[in-house]
């Protein structure tokens, strides 16, 4: 580096710093005002809708963070109590604060805390402190993975509850072996388990009409959303949306990102060239998810690859996820693991040498911060696969126009990535191998068995031409609208994204009037799904 680009770079860092700071003090001002402006408490005849999002963020405001926060604040402008479970060094340790390379690491309570106090300032909240059960101490200490997996105590599957949380923060799917992960998920354990306690008693006296928590999926907010479904009380869970500036309300899990596409919901023109518009954008890689864009630059077909396609008889691109992804779990359902999946693959592969199989693995393996310690590559050059003459591997910092690829294949193969649908969009045969928000509708084959995925798969290998019905195509074009342009329920009246972070967001300069169901046909979805258990949907706009 020279001494200007160090210069640069340290001129930069005071700039980022410094607009850091000044969008935490907006966002502090402004919750200190709305907070005051919609203060409400419980009581006995206006009962509560508990909210809880610990898994959210730690020092800056994130998305969802604030989804929640706003959520929240729309509902006690209209009289609705929204208490707050806060964590108050109630994990040990908490998932965001969990550094795998040491599980003793202090945690950013601290820090944290100083958050919570400015987010949640003249709210009712919760405390959440941590209390250890020796009894569960003692039963979890010399238990292994499949044991913990396991695990459950007085009747609460703290194992299940915990083992998405492990997979997340390790990065990667197998634990078996990993001494690191045994431990972590023995305090992810106990942790869940004084979570319970205390949510449990504050549930049973206070009787809230709803409770609201972050993902569903990571351990404090997972076992809260258990408690709640156990208890029979509305529960409903919120993710990032698939468009910016939007989130994902559901009363289901919403890392399932479960649709209900109506029968009758038709596309017409107007739907038609805003959908071609935006599909045109993500073609181009002009497109972020959670703040993050994946695809900086897309490099078409090159003659390199070309040499080596003209020697096969068709082209079957292969489309990998990310193995600790959240969608993991529901995801499994044919076979144990995506990788279990790609040992099929090759073995397929291996039977089929007229065919190019492509391998493509997801840009998200290698995402700054967050990069899988479980990798495809891994996985390409343990098993030797690209050994074969028929495939190529793709590795995800090879920014490679996967609709490029699309275009010019017999079919598809995915495990459950969005990219299956958006094949299926445009007019290509898909196959799924696992569960994912759009298998229920028929868009993509998903056949009912691990032995009937390999036989239709050979089939489509064999077969001189495909013919998929085509309601796949048009089905696949009524999805993506409806859960790009309706399911994404929009909050840019409000947040804008942090200048500096991606994934976080600057609050807007608005009043709480601007808040209710009157002035905001978002806060009017929240508040008639969280009240009544109404979709959490759009409705139409076109004219």
């Amino acid at each position: 580096m020279t001494n200007q680009t160090k210069k640069r770079s340290f001129f930069k860092r005071i700039a980022d710093f410094s607009s850091r700071s000044e969008t935490d003090r907006f966002n502090a001002q402004k919750f200190a005002a709305i907070n005051q402006q919609t203060k409400q408490t419980s009581t006995e005849e206006n009962r509560p809708v508990l909210v809880f999002n610990a898994s959210t963020r730690l020092t800056r405001t994130s998305l969802n963070a604030a989804f929640a926060w706003l959520m929240a604040a729309g509902l006690r402008v209209q009289g609705i109590p929204t208490p707050f479970l806060v964590c108050r060094a109630g994990l040990q340790p908490c998932l965001l604060g969990t550094d795998k390379t040491d599980i003793t690491a202090a945690l950013p309570c601290r820090d944290c805390i100083r958050l919570s106090d400015q987010m949640y300032r003249g709210m009712e909240t919760i405390p959440l402190r941590y209390q250890e059960d020796p009894v569960v101490f003692n039963e979890v200490e010399g238990l292994e993975s499949e044991a913990l997996l396991r695990y459950s105590y007085q009747d609460v599957p703290l194992g299940e509850l915990t083992t998405p949380s492990v997979r997340w923060i390790m990065r990667r799917h197998h634990l078996s072996g990993d001494e690191t992960a045994l431990k972590l998920q023995r305090l992810y354990i106990l942790s869940a388990w004084s979570v319970y306690r205390q949510a449990k008693s504050w549930i049973e006296t206070n009787q809230p009409r709803a409770i609201v928590v972050f993902n569903g999926l990571q351990y404090p907010e997972a076992t809260v959303r258990w408690i709640g479904k156990s208890m029979g009380i509305p529960t409903f869970t919120h993710e990032i949306g698939l468009m910016p500036e939007t989130a994902f309300f559901t009363e289901g899990e919403a890392t399932a990102t479960p649709i209900l596409l109506p029968d009758d919901f038709r596309m017409n023109e107007e739907r038609n060239n805003r959908l071609d518009q935006y599909l045109n954008d993500r073609m181009q890689g002009q497109f972020k998810t959670a703040g993050v864009q994946f695809w900086p630059d897309m490099m078409g077909l090159t003659p390199e690859f070309w040499a080596l396609a003209r020697s096969f008889r068709q082209i079957v691109p292969v489309f990998t996820n990310v193995v600790f992804d959240t969608s993991q779990k529901h995801a499994n359902v044919l076979f144990e693991s995506m990788f279990e999946w790609l040992d099929e693959v090759k073995k397929l592969a291996e039977q089929n040498s007229d065919t190019f199989f492509v391998i493509r693995a997801h840009p998200d393996e290698i995402r700054p911060g967050k990069e899988s310690l479980e990798t495809v590559a891994e996985w390409v050059k343990t098993s030797q696969v690209t050994h074969l003459p028929n495939v190529l591997f793709i590795a995800p910092d090879q920014f490679f126009s996967s609709y490029d690829l699309i275009r010019i294949s017999k079919f598809v193969m995915i495990y459950n990535s969005t990219i299956g649908l958006e094949a299926a969009a445009m007019g290509r045969p898909v196959l799924s191998a696992g569960k994912s928000r759009f298998t229920p509708y028929p868009i993509s084959y998903f056949p009912d068995s691990k032995a009937a995925y390999l036989q239709l798969a050979q089939e489509l290998l064999t077969s001189v031409e495909w013919n998929t019905p085509a309601e796949f195509k048009e089905n696949a074009r009524r999805f993506l609208y409806y859960q790009f342009f309706h399911t994404a329920l929009d909050f840019s009246a409000y947040i804008s994204p942090d200048p500096v972070w991606n994934g976080y967001v600057r609050l807007k300069d608005f009043q709480a009037a601007d808040l209710t169901p009157e002035k905001n046909e978002t806060m009017k979805i929240l508040t008639q799904g969280i009240l009544t258990g109404s979709p959490f949907v759009l409705p139409a706009r076109e004219s």
